[in-house]
């Protein structure tokens, strides 16, 4: 994905446990992981841990407060619903994933937090989150991340309006190889456990629609149900979605 390289400033402390930016590799978002993950069990080792269990609910729509969640393990879904009750499945975050980020602006939630996958999470004030990152030198690259997914969602808005169900399904599953996929040969198996019915929330459809579309994509050859979880052919689902 797209987005500005970051370049340290000079003037930024280095952490010599932390080494050189995670973005030195493309994209660096393994690397940036890594270093929060650290920063955590290190600067930050004294904010708040808390145990998730599947179907908790780390925050709710409408509740405030100056906080940011990084993922020490686990997967996090963020979800909004409408005044008629219709759920919008907005992301999916796994470990080392940092949201939470409308606790920036002091308002009210606009989003749900619920457990997707039982681990560990680290709730950190947000204003002691982003002087850590700038100590050790990655709040660069954490806003560059920022952007990329701003970018991510504006990409998600256009595939709402413009495409048809099925093929945003597709878009949908490309977007999870790439942010949740473990290489599995030539294919990417997708970690989060996404059930049918959420990925019906991610596209905007009915879950009886999501059955059916995965069934012509597995006659297809593009998609594989392996223990659970889905393993794409990201590159031809890709394709397949931009028609």
């Amino acid at each position: 994905m797209g987005g500005l390289m970051p370049t340290r400033s000079s003037s930024a402390p280095v952490h010599p446990q932390y080494g050189e930016k995670a973005s030195r590799c493309p994209g660096g978002t393994d690397g940036f992981r890594r270093d929060l993950l650290l920063l955590c069990r290190t600067e930050l080792a004294d904010s708040t841990r808390i145990p998730i269990a599947r179907r908790d609910q780390v925050y709710t729509c409408g509740g405030s407060d100056r906080n940011i969640y990084v993922i020490e393990s686990g997967q996090i879904k963020t979800l909004m619903m409408t005044a008629r009750g219709k759920r919008c499945l907005l992301s999916i975050h796994t470990a080392g994933d940092v949201f939470g980020e409308l606790g920036l602006l002091q308002g009210v939630r606009a989003e749900s937090a619920c457990v997707l996958e039982s681990g560990v999470l680290r709730r950190v004030p947000a204003d002691r989150f982003l002087a850590a990152l700038a100590q050790h030198g990655l709040l660069e690259e954490y806003l560059r991340q920022l952007g990329e997914r701003v970018l991510e969602q504006q990409r998600t808005l256009v595939d709402m309006v413009t495409l048809e169900s099925e093929r945003r399904l597709a878009s949908r599953l490309v977007h999870l190889a790439r942010h949740a996929g473990v290489p599995q040969g030539s294919r990417v198996r997708i970690s989060a456990r996404v059930t049918q019915e959420e990925l019906a929330e991610m596209v905007g459809t009915t879950r009886s629609r999501v059955g059916f579309f995965l069934k012509r994509f597995r006659e297809a050859g593009l998609v594989d149900v392996t223990q659970r979880t889905l393993v794409v052919d990201h590159r031809a689902l890709a394709a397949y979605a931009e028609g």
